[in-house]
């Protein structure tokens, strides 16, 4: 064991404990600077550095030692989550936290010499080379594993970095048969959920109804055009992921086909893994039959994380970071690297340049051409999905396929259920909108190019990937030096600082940067930190003539672009008996990468600058916009989306699947008008441009007038930050903890965060926040679950799709009513979905939402309190039927509180 202290800390606290039993105690900026000197046993190095005042503290980091000796293993980062995971006592006070971390180094290192043979010698080579680097846990962990001598030297000593070379190769398998068309009746929905509950479980007759009712999107499709789709309501707590795995694995298995599930959040598809079990209890069988699908930005790229190992020999210190990276690559399950099995508190430790940024990078993957593509994660996941029966997937990919044409085979699938179906509107409205941007062009250019300025990338650009396979063709020759010529007259490195100091270059650039003088001119708070926009028209003197210059400019990429699929398209007919699979499989890769990374965005692009000259088409809203972040402008461009995208929704995915399920807690609007209500569900899913929809409400079985109150308060100005967390404070104290405050900005809840930390931290309740903490979103849920007695403060992501039953949530505040922005966006839908009904049916749903984190269970009860005075009774419909709205003064609502929670 290292003979220094540990440090446990507070917001208003810290403890050294030294090894000899000693014990220091004081505010965190009093032991600040003894803390560096000794490098202490801390649990989550950059939390407890924020908490010291500083920017980091070089410390003994237990986290990065559970990393190295349980990958892929998930523990809550805390001196609390540490005990636990580790079979120790739980802490109480700060003290205890800081004694319980050189127990649990102990336990790690035990744990460390009981590795089997093999994966010893890879932890021995890795810890060596980590110790080269400076790892802090280098001897002890080289002590726990018997090694002797300095280690491997050479390419000896990079061996355990090379994971690909011990991975799984990819299984081909022959293409899989058309599914069939068999239905699921009522009976079969049923019965098996009667299956996946077990006969020990509950009644519970609202999920079986429920399960019943989504059937009806399992019958066969009976025209050309449109098969059943069915908007299915499910009240919370009626077991709704349950309700649609019955019929959708009935169907599946009677068909021999693959069923879709598509989320919104992350957190659900984590859930849906969880809940899976039930239906394939065994691990084996389970993964043949159920792919978690993601984007390819989510995964481990393992020719980055090669060409990061080539670099380790001048870069020694980035052993450390590799070596996890190594470490947990070959524990995972499917290389994902968000939500997944790699703990999202290791992104906080090693940095998102030796974690996130070893994913696959846009534009960079060189497919069947890479060296490692015959053991790539995601390849891996794309073919099991196309041999799974059920596929949980997200809407942004889902849609984002949708609108290239297919998957990755070109296919789409023909059985969709959409859960958290509130959200598919944004999701349509992200997939289907375009933007003539800097960050987008450039990145195109990058694309085609290859990496210009010298920085360390495998960007090859097209002529390296695409020389091979265009073969001895002269049009594909001539088409492809036209489409490197065309890509120059996109922005080249550098663009940014030259839009910014009036120096553009090139027709692109010259565009752009007149677009940022019309918003200079004309959008408010330019002097602000926050994204700037105005409306695109009328445009500035000299816009309209630049964007015609652009259009005639990307002209000249466009019909290359085209010409070279068109001759890489007649190769693979001409030589059809003659190419190799891989060939042939290179080829039809890289037409389908021309259309959509090229193609596809050029034509957008060209059709946004010939309408600068004339109206914008009438299903679509256009504007120009800075975007920044923290001050710094970050991109600029022109930016189309439609006004009602589940137009394109309805065409493309609605109108060629044989089956949807669009199923939420929060489909209906809560107007008082039920056929309204349903009629918004169906603008919100885009079932209102189909010719017939199925609509079913199953009511939650929970008792809400009895176990919940919803309180507004009446006496706390909502402009006043001092007094908001004044109300925070008093209210999450009332409750004792379990208490999720909800904001509306980023900055009001790092104000509110600020005046509150030291009380909570005084009356010994924990405060997590987002946008503060610098722990990503999913683990701050998981820690704030996981204590009955703590608080979260949250915007939107911690809003909706979070589940925490239970004691560990029985207070909701939130800062003000959530009235949409107004962007022009929503300006244009404000106008089209009729006015102030629009807003108050956007507002409503974001507090029944709110509102559906407070009751999981048939046994949790709490209050919901909303600090706005001006929150209008038209949107009460937002809460459940018979739960009055009380409005009250701050004192009774803390004394309510105290008295339901």
């Amino acid at each position: 064991m290292p003979d220094v202290p540990a440090l446990a800390v507070s917001p208003r606290a810290a403890v050294l404990v030294h090894p000899d039993g000693t014990l220091d105690e004081g505010p965190p900026a009093s032991l600040a600077r003894r803390a560096a000197e000794t490098r202490p046993l801390v649990c989550h190095g950059p939390a407890v550095a924020a908490r010291l005042g500083r920017d980091s503290v070089p410390a003994h980091d237990l986290l990065e030692l559970f990393a190295f000796v349980h990958p892929a293993r998930f523990v809550l980062p805390t001196p609390g989550g540490l005990a636990e995971a580790l079979g120790l006592p739980a802490p109480a006070t700060l003290t205890e936290q800081a004694l319980v971390l050189p127990r649990a180094a102990h336990r790690l290192l035990d744990r460390l010499t009981r590795l089997d043979a093999r994966e010893q010698r890879d932890a021995r080579i890795l810890a060596w080379a980590m110790a080269r680097g400076g790892w802090p846990w280098a001897a002890p962990a080289l002590a726990a594993l018997d090694a002797r001598g300095d280690g491997p030297h050479g390419a000896n000593a990079l061996s355990a970095f090379r994971v690909w070379e011990r991975l799984g190769e990819i299984s081909e398998h022959a293409p899989e048969p058309v599914p069939g068309s068999l239905p699921v009746t009522e009976a079969e929905a049923r019965a098996r959920l009667a299956d996946l509950l077990g006969r020990a479980a509950e009644d519970r007759p609202q999920q079986a109804d429920y399960a019943g009712a989504v059937a009806a999107a399992f019958a066969p499709r009976d025209r050309e055009d449109i098969g059943p789709f069915v908007l299915a309501e499910a009240g919370t707590g009626v077991g709704k992921t349950l309700g649609y795995i019955a019929p959708a694995s009935v169907w599946a298995e009677k068909n021999d086909g693959p069923v879709w599930i598509s989320t919104y959040t992350r957190n659900l598809q984590r859930q849906l893994d969880a809940e899976l079990d039930r239906l394939h209890p065994d691990p084996v069988e389970k993964a043949r039959r159920v792919v978690i699908r993601k984007g390819r930005e989510n995964y481990l790229c393992l020719l980055n994380m090669e060409e990061a190992v080539g670099r380790l020999s001048g870069q020694p210190a980035a052993a450390i970071p590799l070596g996890l990276m190594a470490r947990w690559a070959l524990a995972s399950r499917h290389g994902d690297l968000v939500g997944g099995d790699f703990p999202g508190w290791l992104v906080d430790i090693l940095g998102r340049g030796w974690s996130l940024a070893l994913a696959d990078r846009r534009g960079e993957c060189l497919f069947a051409a890479c060296p490692h593509y015959n053991r790539c994660f995601i390849e891996k996941t794309v073919r099991r999905a196309r041999r799974a029966r059920l596929v949980v997937a997200n809407h942004a990919l889902v849609l984002v396929q949708a609108a290239l044409g297919g998957l990755e085979d070109g296919t789409l699938p023909l059985r969709y259920v959409f859960d958290e179906g509130h959200h598919l509107f944004e999701a349509a409205d992200g997939a289907f909108s375009a933007h003539l941007s800097a960050v987008e062009t450039a990145d195109l250019r990058r694309w085609l190019l290859g990496a210009e300025d010298g920085s360390r990338t495998r960007a090859r650009g097209l002529k390296a990937r695409a020389e091979e396979l265009v073969g001895a063709s002269t049009p594909a020759t001539d088409a492809l030096i036209a489409v490197l010529h065309g890509a120059r007259a996109l922005p080249g490195p550098g663009w940014h600082a030259r839009l910014n100091d009036g120096a553009a270059r090139g027709p692109t650039e010259a565009f752009l940067a007149l677009v940022r003088t019309q918003v200079l001119a004309r959008a408010r708070g330019q002097d602000g930190p926050y994204s700037l926009e105005t409306e695109a028209a009328p445009p500035i003197p000299g816009l309209v003539e630049a964007g015609q210059a652009l259009d005639g400019a990307l002209a000249g990429l466009d019909t290359p672009v085209a010409a070279l699929m068109k001759a890489l398209a007649r190769r693979l007919d001409d030589e059809a008996s003659t190419l190799d699979p891989t060939t042939r499989q290179r080829i039809d890769g890289l037409i389908r990468s021309l259309e959509r990374r090229a193609l596809l965005p050029v034509r957008a692009w060209r059709a946004m600058c010939r309408d600068l000259s004339q109206e914008t088409p009438p299903d679509h809203v256009d504007w120009l916009g800075i975007e920044r972040a923290y001050g710094r402008d970050l991109d600029v461009g022109l930016h189309r989306h439609w006004i009602d995208p589940t137009q394109p929704f309805a065409a493309l995915v609605a109108r060629r699947a044989h089956g949807i399920v669009v199923t939420s807690a929060t489909l209906r609007d809560g107007s008082g008008d039920p056929e309204a209500d349903w009629r918004a569900a169906e603008r919100r899913t885009g079932a209102a441009h189909l010719p017939a929809s199925v609509r079913a409400a199953v009511p939650s079985p929970f008792d809400y007038p009895a176990r919940t109150q919803v309180l507004v308060v009446t006496d706390v100005r909502k402009d006043r930050l001092d007094l908001v967390a004044a109300a925070y404070r008093d209210l999450f104290r009332a409750a004792g903890g379990g208490a999720l405050g909800l904001f509306t900005a980023i900055g009001r809840l790092r104000a509110v965060h600020q005046h509150i930390a030291a009380d909570m931290d005084a009356a010994d309740l924990p405060l997590y926040a987002q946008h503060v903490d610098g722990i990503d979103t999913a683990t701050l849920v998981d820690m704030f679950r996981a204590e009955e007695n703590a608080c979260l403060l949250g915007t939107d992501a911690v809003r909706d799709g979070v589940d925490v039953p239970g004691r560990s949530l029985r207070l909701i505040v939130f800062d003000r009513v959530p009235w949409p922005r107004p962007s022009i966006l929503h300006k244009a839908r404000r106008a089209h979905f009729g006015g102030r009904a629009y807003d108050d049916m956007l507002t409503r749903l974001r507090l029944k939402q709110a509102f559906g984190r407070l009751v999981r269970r048939g046994d949790d009860h709490g209050a919901f309190v909303l600090l706005d005075p001006m929150m209008p009774s038209r949107l009460s419909g937002a809460f459940p039927e018979g739960v009055p709205v009380k409005r009250v003064g701050l004192a009774e609502a803390v004394g309510v509180v105290r008295e339901c929670v």
